[in-house]
């Protein structure tokens, strides 16, 4: 990690669920929550609890420099909806096999 920037990453006990247009797109009891200096806290979800059948994978990739390369996953009315680090790099290791979605429910 650069200078005073951090990522921490634990086991959420809440649960989560991404919904767009009234469709719930994804939903787990097992989120991570990764909490990263300067940026928003973000739950990434097991592949398992996400509806893949419903997104379409996206052309767009971004490099963070402390996670990796991202992919990204849309809806035919939400481009780039949906991201993950198919290779995360291994600070965050936890994460892979995991999606993050911009906007959820916690309860």
């Amino acid at each position: 990690m650069a200078d005073g920037h951090t990522i921490t990453i634990e086991q959420g006990t809440r649960r989560v669920r991404a919904v767009h247009g009234g469709q719930v797109l994804a939903e787990s009891d097992r989120p991570l929550v990764l909490r990263e200096t300067g940026c928003p806290v973000r739950y990434y979800l097991p592949a398992e609890d996400v509806r893949l059948d419903l997104l379409t994978p996206s052309e767009t990739h971004t490099y963070c420099p402390f996670k990796g390369t991202a992919s990204y996953w849309s809806l035919p009315d939400a481009a780039d909806l949906v991201w993950a680090y198919p290779d995360p790099k291994p600070d965050v290791a936890e994460i892979k096999d995991h999606l993050c979605f911009y906007e959820v429910e916690v309860s």
